[in-house]
């Protein structure tokens, strides 16, 4: 078999992997959704727990609820008892990681941890096993086989506790009526906090390097506008300084072939009326959203009064760590 057709058999085995889990969900899901909930309103925490494998996607789905609004914590299993537990109050919420359900150092743990008040989540491919005797809700995710050829590495089982592990962050994230604003506040040093907080006013180009010319003025004078500003646009505005249109160079270098006097004519004749723009008091998410959704260079601004206060340059996403 060759390394491709081996990359896709395990592609096939785990996505039949998760379907299958996805046909497992019941009624058990919408209980581990109300305990979690219920677990946040109290201001209590999520307590994740697991060993090896199921310990390291422990690790990503406690980072994935706390940063979409609920606390949650990792303990160590094997450290819990030599004092961690200190990080456990009574009306916390354990969720518990283990596919065989009988893993030692997880099992060792339980009587302790149940001398709190606390209640107890499983995510167990063995719906039987000890653990989840220990649990208020079992969160089942057995899968036919693993991807490891031998059986035995943690492949397919990893991936659907991952996924069941994103669904109900997702669920609670939903009932919890989380929003994106939410989702910024939790990620200010990110691209996605930058552009979800950030205003269009804080990242536009101003004064000098913003080329704007009355309509009347020549091109070639425009021209020397845009030099000036070392910007490939020009925002046109009428007597009343407002936006009436935008003069780029590449209106220029289309013009040029067929206008032997393009230079001494009125920028307004060559200008694209009802430019693309947005307020300064917008989201730089807006910005970059437009920026996807249409094909140019560069963003015009503009006021209440639809004054062109600034610009901004696709060129400039990248320095502001926005793209």
């Amino acid at each position: 078999m060759s390394h491709l057709a081996r990359a896709r058999e395990v592609f096939d085995i785990e996505l039949a992997a998760l379907k299958g889990v996805r046909n497992l969900l019941d009624e058990s899901f919408d209980q581990a959704v109300e305990l979690v909930v219920d677990t946040l309103r109290r201001r209590g925490k999520i307590i994740v727990v697991g060993i090896g494998k199921s310990g390291a996607i422990g690790r990503k789905i406690a980072a994935t609820l706390s940063s979409t609004g609920s606390t949650s914590v990792v303990l160590n299993s094997v450290d819990a008892v030599h004092g961690d537990l200190g990080i456990v109050n009574d009306g916390d919420l354990i969720l518990a990681l283990s596919y065989s359900g009988e893993s030692e150092e997880l099992l060792n743990l339980m009587p302790a941890l149940k001398r709190f008040s606390v209640k107890l989540i499983s995510i167990t491919g063995v719906p039987k096993s000890s653990l989840a005797r220990y649990s208020d809700v079992v969160l089942n995710v057995k899968v036919a086989k693993e991807a490891c050829p031998f059986n035995l590495a943690p492949t397919s089982s990893t991936t659907v506790t991952l996924v069941m592990g994103d669904a109900l962050a997702m669920a609670v994230l939903q009932a919890r009526g989380f929003k994106k604003q939410d989702f910024a506040r939790r990620h200010p040093a990110g691209a996605i906090g930058r552009a979800m907080l950030l205003k269009v006013g804080e990242i536009m180009r101003t004064g000098q390097r913003n080329a704007v010319a009355q309509e009347t003025l020549a091109v070639k004078e425009a021209l020397m506008v845009m030099t000036r500003a070392k910007t490939g646009s020009l925002s046109v505005v009428n007597s009343k300084g407002k936006l009436v249109g935008v003069f780029t160079d590449g209106d220029f270098r289309r013009h040029m072939a067929t206008n032997n006097d393009l230079l001494s004519q009125p920028v307004k004749t060559v200008m694209t009326r009802n430019p693309i723009c947005i307020r300064d008091e917008a989201l730089a998410q807006e910005a970059l959203k437009i920026f996807n959704e249409r094909n140019i260079d560069d963003l015009i601004v503009v006021n209440a009064r639809r004054e062109p206060v600034g610009l901004i340059d696709s060129q400039d996403l990248p320095k502001l760590k926005l793209m």
